[in-house]
């Protein structure tokens, strides 16, 4: 924990080395790609570094289940209505079955790490059911879908 961090944005070549050298403490990678700036990088780890505060999201309880909190990316995510342009959200979510709506999403959390980023289930707490799903999932011709989401509206 740090009572403050400076976020240094480099420009396309990057931060003097200098700088790096004998003032930088700790060096942060977003992901495997490049960008023009550093902005863009800076504004992500403000936004996953604020919303660990307390105060800041909605409900305490908000961030328990997001991505990588428990080692597994999320469960997908529904809206009202239940029907929109025929389709359908999963019927056990609208059962009020809160138990079966838990399996239910832990199930999709575990399927949906697998067809993303599988090297996650290598840490990923499971018991040894959730581990017989990924290993048959694994073997089967289930389709992996190596994509991310980007829904622009």
């Amino acid at each position: 924990r740090y009572s403050h961090l400076i976020l240094i944005c480099g420009r396309y070549e990057g931060v003097d080395e200098r700088v790096r050298e004998n003032l930088v403490t700790d060096e942060i990678s977003i992901g495997d790609y490049v960008l023009s700036g550093g902005e863009l990088a800076a504004m992500v780890v403000v936004d996953a570094v604020v919303r660990l505060l307390p105060g800041v999201l909605g409900s305490e309880a908000s961030s328990l289940d997001d991505s990588h909190s428990t080692g597994l990316l999320e469960y997908p995510q529904y809206t009202r209505p239940a029907v929109y342009r025929g389709w359908s959200v999963p019927e056990v979510l609208l059962s009020g079955n809160h138990t079966q709506i838990a399996k239910w999403r832990r199930k999709q959390a575990i399927i949906r790490t697998l067809e993303r980023r599988p090297e996650l289930l290598d840490k990923a707490n499971l018991n040894l059911e959730e581990r017989r799903l990924v290993n048959r999932l694994s073997t089967s011709a289930y389709p992996i879908l190596y994509s991310s989401e980007v829904a622009l509206i």
